[in-house]
Formats: C-alpha cells, structure tokens, sequence
C-alpha cells in the first residue's frame, strides 16, 4: 500500500517545512511495527520548492490470514474469500487508514511545537492513492472528497488488464487530491474515507469506533452530504453505532447553525439530577490494552508471568479464544488469592482445562514456559533490581521465546500528574526503579536487537501531550528470520541426539 503527499514552498517558507509537520526527518527512512506489518517513512524528493513524503505499508499476507480470519470478529471477509490472493496487502484500506493514524499521529492531532503557526495554515497539497479500492466507483469517489475543500479530485478508474481493455474496469482506481488544505484536515478525511470507500474493515468495530469517527470527523462530517453513507460504512453497517454516531453528529450539526455549544444543545437533561461518569481504572486501560494486542497479534496459548492475583488471567478466560492460559508467579499467596478469585474449584471442566496456575521464578529458565504464542509481563521488571533484569531477559527471550511478548511499566514522567504522589516518589513501595519513555524505548530495542525480536511501543491510559501516558507498553514480535533459525538449532540438536 502507497501514499504520498507533497507541498510546495518558497526560500522564506520551504516546501520541507512538511518533515516538520509530520515529524518525520526528510533526510532519514524511517520503519515503523505494526500488527500486520511494517509502514515505512521516506521522502523522495525534499527541497525548498517541493517535498514529498511517502507512506509506504508493507503488510505480511500471512500474519493476515493468521490475525483475520474473516468471520465474527476476526477481519474482514475479503480475507477469508481468498486467502492465498487477495488485495488486502496491496491496496489502501483499513490497514493504510491504521498506518496513517500510527506513524502519523501528532500530525492528524494538529501539533507541531517546532513550527506552532504552520499547524493551522493552510498549505499547497497533493495527495496520490495509486490503488484505491472504491465500491461505488469514481463517481462515489468524488462525492466524498468533492465537498471538502479540493480544488481537483481526479480520479482515474484501473483497468482489469491493459491487455484486454474489453474486460472493462476494475474496482480499484489513482485518486490524486489537490488543493489548499491543513495538513492535518487532509490526513483526517483519509483516515475515515479510506475504509469507507473500501467498505471493509480488518479489525472488529467495536463501540470506541464512534469516537474515533467523531474525533476524526471534527470540522467537515457533520455537514457532508454523504454523511449517512461514510457513518454507516466507516462503523461496518452496525445499525446501533451508527444511530448514535448519527445523533451525536446531528448535534453537532444544529450547535454549528447557530453557533452554539453542543453541550447547550443537548441540555435536555438537568445537570443536578445527573452522576459523572467515573473515570476508567488505570489498571482496566492496562487490560484493554492487553488483550486487543493480545487479539491482534492472534495468540491463542497465553502466558501471564507475573500473574500476582490472576486479574489478567480472569480476563483472558472471558475470551474463547484464548485456548491455554498459564498464571505464573513466585508467591503461591498470591497464586491462592488468584486460584479463589478464579473460583477454579467450582469450575466447569472445559473451561478448567483452558488455565493453569503454577509457581515459577522469572529470573530462572523454565522448560515449562516454552511454546507459547504470546507473555504478558504486566507490572513486572519494575519490581526488580536492575542488575536482575538480564536475568529476565534471557529467561523470557532466550529461552521461553514465545512468539509475542507485551511489557508494561509506569512512566515516571507521568508521576507529575498525581497529585497525591509526593515528589520524587515512585508509586509503589516495591519499584525499584520507573523509567522515562527514552529509557523503557532504549532498553526495549536493545532487548529486541539481542534475541531477534522487532518491538513497536504504545500509550496506555489517557496520553498527556507533554509528560505522555501513565503506562507504556511494548510489543516484542518475534522475527522470521530468528523464528526459523531458532527451529534451525532445534533441528541439529535433534539429529545429534538420534546419532549418539
């Protein structure tokens, strides 16, 4: 999947003003982890006159078919219709829309602190999409990007074979955007049309899906006229979301008429006879985040190292599929809490057979561990002294190996925002150590680097735009190469021992 976006620029405000923007360095290629590939960052061209950036997204068609199965909540159809050949690698959807909002975040946010008055100029852009999957075909094409401040929309059907122009055209087109739009308007109408027009999705909708449109949309969807038709597709045709992405987007629309806040317009209720809502537990958003990378990397036998009182473990069993998961940990009083909490004595028999709690060190090797799809060390190497990492290290990654390991740990810059915390305190009495997002993302590549892992980190809880998120977490995916030399080794051991 490709996309570039290009600008123009004169000496006082250069076209590579755009690296800044994006914050992405025109001199440097840059690769970024995601669940179902790699999405690379380069510039073809890069000078005061013009500069390019290119987005391109390398997706493994196996860790598809693997993490999409096509039905229920696995992915999406086209997937499972045609396993062995299919456009999904190929050309912009779901994927590309997910790609873009990772690697380009601050940029779809609006926030460049190194150049603040650029963020909300309009700039001279041209978009190009050079497969694009539109069912609807071009018409439909220039329906949803016509009313959005587009000087042109060109939009040019892809023919099913050059060779044989009477087979007439495919599904796919080049779509090329030009006009005079802020940067980080462009990269939101990409970001909800690009599955909109593929209408599919490779990931289950779930109900945060709405606020991703909702946020996304701000400024340009609630007076589009298509609006029923990008809602309807963007939330896969689930009637129930998109009533109420419709309803709050309707609000929006009469706030805008007459220039009202939506909260005065939805005013129906008292505000004296109505609760807050409570925010969610940092420890739930630590969950979540879990189990959807869990989800995403498409594990099935699950370790949770470090398991304390099983609240992970609980979770897990609440999603079928997730086959085996083992609870470790080296207090058995915290096993026995987890054990109760489980309620394993009163158990049915299936579901007993999918969990087992056993005590183990994390600091030793444990032939027990190995074979797993994924480990979750949730809370964990922050309760260690530093010269005992190693020893986790190679436990976890040399010798356990599975194929998907999640680490969470606090961020100690995020510290400033509890005020009950005194300064200069850890939150709890047994860290022996917190670390700044630089240090937990220098500890993890060199981690990664050792033992054949690619590792991609993310915010957990509400993420700060000056201190960051409360949590951070890395997932370590391991690599093919080391996966295969990792079975070459297993192999040569094998046949020594069948010669001695």
């Amino acid at each position: 999947m490709f996309l570039t976006i290009s600008t123009t620029g004169t000496p006082e405000r250069p076209a590579t003003d755009l690296g800044f923007l994006l914050h992405k360095h025109p001199d440097r290629a840059q690769a970024f982890s995601t669940s179902h590939g790699t999405a690379h960052v380069f510039y073809p061209e890069a000078s005061a006159e013009r500069c390019t950036a290119a987005l391109l997204l390398e997706v493994d068609p196996v860790a598809l078919v693997r993490r999409g199965k096509g039905k229920g909540r696995g992915g999406a159809p086209d997937a499972a219709l045609a396993q062995y050949v299919n456009d999904r690698p190929y050309a912009a959807s779901s994927l590309l829309s997910v790609a873009l909002a990772t690697v380009f975040k601050s940029a779809l946010g609006g926030v460049c602190r190194a150049l603040p008055e650029r963020v909300g100029a309009p700039l001279p852009l041209r978009i190009e999409v050079p497969a694009l999957p539109a069912r609807g075909g071009a018409e439909l094409v220039r329906k949803l990007f016509g009313p959005l401040g587009w000087e042109r929309v060109e939009v040019a059907e892809v023919a099913l074979d050059e060779q044989f122009p009477e087979w007439g055209a495919s599904r796919y087109v080049r779509l090329v955007l030009e006009g005079e739009l802020r940067l980080a308007d462009a990269l939101r109408q990409l970001y909800i049309l690009l599955p909109v027009l593929d209408d599919a999705k490779h990931y289950w909708v779930a109900p945060d899906e709405v606020d991703k449109l909702l946020r996304a949309g701000e400024g340009w969807l609630a007076d589009h006229p298509e609006r029923p038709l990008i809602t309807r597709r963007y939330l896969s045709h689930r009637w129930g979301l998109t009533r109420q992405a419709d309803q709050a987007l309707e609000l929006v629309r009469l706030a805008e008429s007459d220039d009202l806040d939506v909260d005065s317009v939805d005013n129906a209720v008292d505000e004296s006879t109505d609760t807050e809502e409570k925010p969610v537990p940092l420890a739930e958003h630590r969950r979540t985040a879990i189990l959807e990378a869990l989800r995403a990397a498409g594990a099935h036998r699950v370790l949770d190292l470090g398991c304390g009182q099983g609240q992970l473990v609980q979770a897990l069993l609440k999603d079928v599929r997730f086959t085996e998961i083992v609870g470790v940990d080296v207090s058995m009083r915290a096993l026995t809490i987890a054990s109760r909490r489980l309620k394993l004595d009163r158990m049915g028999e299936r579901q007993a057979g999918r969990v087992t709690l056993q005590q183990g060190s994390l600091t030793y090797t444990d032939k027990r561990l190995k074979g797993y799809d994924a480990a979750v060390l949730s809370e964990v190497i922050e309760h260690l002294d530093l010269d005992r990492l190693p020893a986790l290290e190679y436990a976890v990654f040399g010798s356990a190996r599975p194929g998907t390991v999640l680490v969470t740990t606090p961020n100690v810059e995020y510290n400033v925002r509890w005020e009950s915390l005194p300064a200069g305190q850890v939150r709890h009495g047994d860290h022996r150590f917190e670390w700044t997002r630089a240090e937990f993302r220098e500890w993890a590549a060199k981690v990664a680097e050792r033992h054949g892992y690619t590792v991609a980190q993310l915010p957990v809880g509400p993420d700060d735009p000056e201190v960051g998120p409360p949590t951070q977490l890395a997932v370590f995916t391991l690599t093919g190469t080391a996966t295969d030399k990792n079975n070459d080794k297993n192999n040569e051991k094998k046949k020594e021992a069948e010669a001695a």
